[in-house]
């Protein structure tokens, strides 16, 4: 094997950290052996180190999952750290890496790679002071000593790991009994004492030493984050413990929003500035803690609730600065999040239409944007607890999505479609006023179309016509600073696809906006204009991938998205062909690709679930016979037989007088049609197919190659035509078109097999043989500026004047047919990415 024979260094290295993604476990245990033997742990790059333990411990098999676990245990932890967990962690970064640094901890636990020893628990770090030791009473604070980042996390999974070992056997002695149940209440018992002796032995020493870290500053956050985890594990039942804790809970809720001073003198908010505390982590850790030790039902919404009270004073007053703002509707946000109802927030020493009116929209027309954000986000969740939306909050939502600037519309747009997902639409359109039946609404097959970038029209319009405009807004993308991992498209795009993906989870959503949706999704997808979009790329693809293969229904609504998208993405068809000819090739490019794509995700299998449900369905409703012929199944639509008869319906809408962007677009979607398969049991569409194929063959002509490929199609359905010299009646084709939605003058006279040299209906007039005859000269004498007639000598055999009349004649006729089939040819032969169509493209738009 060449990865085992490839030597130490650094080219290298790259090349076999590559092969640990191979699509071979062989070669991918190999490259973990590699590792291990030949690069010391000194050698790797700490991005590269946590890399390799990242994919290694997370991988599929089990046998690549072991071999990296040996790495990591026999080489790095007892060669290079002489057996020290917390040596190890130090080689790692976990202040940066901290998952990678819980999954390597956890690894090693389960491996029994760590062992504690008697002298080593969390208690060693608070020293007791000579008072405390002589015996005298009186209230001593503990002298403190701080941890690293990777004791502090060395610690906290540690304790996780003891905790959850003592739950496991717990619930596996209430599960057993008699001696194997004395066994496991032994080895639960065992933990918990373990974890006690591990723990601070009070609850006092524990909130002074997460105090003495947070007040050492910012350089141990990460160590003071780790340690307020570990108050989960504690035990507040004692109602002294509880008033300790709980005022350490105060003090963490009162904490102000740390800030800088920059050279202007302006003050610059340290951290997100949406979370408490700047982090979203920091904002948890305080909010199970405070859950923790105020478990009782109503107990914590009340507690924060006050805190919210006390800090809106100012902010009533208006006198708060924006960093109080900020920090008040912090700790609302926290309380919004983490509160099940209003339920326990009725009677408080505020309500929540008072929380609404006096604190977050007057901080969403907050002067500040970072007021804004936050206050918009508070917004969303309180929209999320609210029985129906108010008025107030979705106008001000919807105003803020519309007229914010970027980072403000970012965060109202996440709270439209969270809003919108819960309540529904029509709630969201009811509390604006719009009152629409439901049958309207489930029919509804179109988009009002709305300008966002006119700021004088006016936006009362439904919820879906306004997020699905919000896709369209290029100065949202030109606004995004690259450096940002989120943009207004973005979370769009991301709503849209879970709303497809879970659409049983969302009824209130009509069906027949799913292949709008889907439509617009394919777009952004392979558009130029979203290629920095990397989050949006990222959701995009792990969607399509799930996406074809959840659901039949899925298919279905990629085959209506089918010509909806390529009419789009083809330049000429929908839009103008402008541009170079370069930008030209390139848009059909993209539209081939996308073609390509859209037949793949139709050709996906179905999950194992699925398709059995769809056996089901198939064998309980029989299709209804009529006239000898079966009905479509009811997955006709579905499948590929549905697609290929809307690709033909297209190609044969257009006249036989075609641009040259017509021309290619017919082109690429025969180079399609040819690639579809159909059932056996599609017997009428199979006909049907036949029938249009001949037409399709008239429209594509001038492309000799997809008219071989079309034949050698109708050769394949008249082969599995179990009555192929029967005839499709007119009764039996539009029932197979009004199934597809198609609209389509289909004639039944139709010959069923293509013609061996398929001739288009041209409009041009009939020339005279005069004619013909007049400009075959004139072009020849362009062609050659000195005409030669050669002397033909020899002998002429005699033959009767009828004879020679009749071969002139074929060989006039022969003539007149091969030059008008070149001049045609010239006219309309296109290839898809061709230069010289580009350019006639752009002079007819001229």
């Amino acid at each position: 094997m060449i990865v085992l024979s490839l030597p130490p260094s650094n080219a290298t290295s790259v090349a076999i950290l590559d092969h640990t993604l191979d699509v071979s476990e062989v070669v991918r245990k190999a490259a973990y052996y590699v590792l291990a033997n030949k690069f010391p742990l000194q050698s790797l790059s700490i991005k590269v180190r946590t890399i390799i333990l990242q994919r290694g411990l997370a991988d599929r098999s089990a046998a690549v999952t072991k071999e990296c676990l040996k790495l990591l245990k026999d080489e790095w932890l007892v060669k290079c750290c002489n057996g020290d967990p917390i040596e190890l962690l130090k080689y790692l970064d976990v202040e940066t890496y901290e998952l990678v640094g819980e999954s390597v901890m956890e690894a090693l636990l389960k491996a029994g790679a760590v062992q504690l020893q008697d002298d080593q628990s969390i208690r060693q770090f608070i020293v007791a002071t000579s008072n405390e030791i002589e015996g005298e009473s009186g209230h001593c604070i503990p002298r403190i000593q701080l941890m690293e980042a990777e004791v502090a996390l060395y610690w906290k999974t540690v304790c996780r790991n003891l905790q959850m070992k003592a739950q496991e056997r717990g619930s596996d002695a209430a599960a057993t009994m008699g001696t194997e149940a004395a066994v496991y209440a032994a080895e639960a018992s065992d933990n918990n004492d373990l974890l006690d002796r591990v723990l601070p032995a009070m609850v006092s020493d524990y909130v002074e030493l997460v105090r003495a870290h947070l007040d050492a500053g910012s350089n141990y956050c990460f160590a003071s984050r780790q340690l307020l985890l570990l108050g989960a594990m504690l035990d507040f039942s004692d109602a002294t413990n509880r008033k300790v804790a709980s005022g350490f809970v105060q003090e963490l809720l009162h904490k102000p929003i740390e800030y800088e001073v920059d050279e202007d003198g302006n003050k610059v908010v340290m951290g997100d500035g949406v979370n408490l505390g700047g982090d979203r982590e920091w904002a948890d850790a305080v909010s199970g803690l405070a859950r923790k030790v105020h478990a009782a039902a109503g107990e914590f919404e009340e507690v924060l609730l006050g805190v919210v009270e006390e800090l809106a004073q100012p902010c009533r007053e208006r006198t708060a600065d924006f960093l109080h703002w900020m920090h008040c509707l912090s700790v609302t946000g926290l309380l919004l999040e983490n509160a099940k109802s209003f339920r326990w927030m009725q009677g408080k020493s505020i309500e929540p239409d008072e929380l609404l009116q006096s604190l977050l929209l007057p901080g969403a027309k907050h002067v500040h944007l970072d007021v804004q954000r936050v206050a918009t986000r508070c917004l969303g969740l309180f929209g999320l607890l609210e029985r129906k939306p108010s008025v107030e909050l979705v106008k001000q939502l919807r105003f803020c999505f519309i007229k914010g600037p970027s980072s403000i519309s970012i965060v109202a747009c996440k709270a439209l479609i969270d809003i919108g997902m819960w309540h529904g639409p029509q709630e969201v359109d009811r509390a604006m006023g719009l009152e629409l039946s439901s049958l309207l609404h489930e029919n509804k097959m179109t988009f009002s179309p709305v300008n966002l970038c006119d700021m004088n029209e006016d936006w009362n319009v439904e919820l879906l016509d306004l997020l699905y405009a919000g896709l369209n807004v290029n100065d949202w993308i030109k606004s995004v600073d690259m450096d940002e991992n989120e943009s207004v498209q973005a979370i769009l795009g991301e709503g849209f696809a879970k709303i497809l993906l879970l659409s049983e989870n969302y009824p209130s959503i009509p069906a027949s906006l799913h292949p709008l949706f889907l439509s617009k999704l394919i777009i952004l997808y392979f558009s130029n204009e979203t290629k920095e979009l990397q989050r949006l790329k990222q959701c995009l693809s792990v969607f399509f991938e799930h996406y074809p293969s959840l659901s039949a229904d899925h298919k279905k609504c990629i085959s209506k998205s089918f010509m909806p998208v390529m009419r789009s993405m083809w330049p000429g068809i929908n839009t103008r062909a402008g541009g170079s000819p370069f930008m030209v090739s390139n848009m059909r490019k993209l539209a081939v690709q996308a073609s390509r794509f859209m037949l793949q995700m139709m050709q996906a299998p179905l999950y194992a679930k699925e398709t059995e449900k769809q056996n089901e369905n198939q064998n309980n409703e029989l299709p209804e016979v009529l006239d000898g012929f079966s009905e479509p199944s009811l997955d006709f639509e579905c499948g590929e037989e549905g697609l290929a008869i809307r690709i033909a319906a297209e190609v044969v809408s257009f006249h036989a007088k075609k641009t040259p962007a017509q021309k290619s677009y017919v082109s690429a979607l025969c180079r399609v049609l040819v690639l579809l398969h159909f059932r056996l049991s599609e017997q009428g569409a199979i006909k049907l197919m036949r029938r249009l194929l001949n037409r399709v063959a008239e429209s594509a002509f001038a492309e000799r190659e997809v008219v071989k490929e079309l034949k050698r199609m109708a050769e394949r359905l008249k082969a599995i035509d179990r009555e192929p010299d029967q005839e499709l009646s007119q009764e039996q084709a539009n029932c197979i078109l009004g199934r597809l939605e198609l609209d389509l003058n289909f004639d039944v006279d139709d010959s069923m097999e293509i013609q061996p040299t398929p001739v288009s209906r041209s409009s041009r007039p009939a020339r005279t043989r005069q004619g013909v005859r007049n400009q075959e000269s004139s072009s020849e004498e362009e062609l050659s500026p000195t005409s030669f007639v050669p002397q033909v000598t020899g002998t002429i055999n005699t033959r009767s004047q009828r004879a020679s009349k009749i071969a002139a004649l074929t060989k006039m006729t022969a003539n007149r047919a091969v030059r008008i089939s070149n001049e045609d040819d010239e006219e309309q032969g296109s290839a898809v990415t061709s230069q010289e169509d580009s350019d006639e493209s752009d002079q007819t738009d001229e």
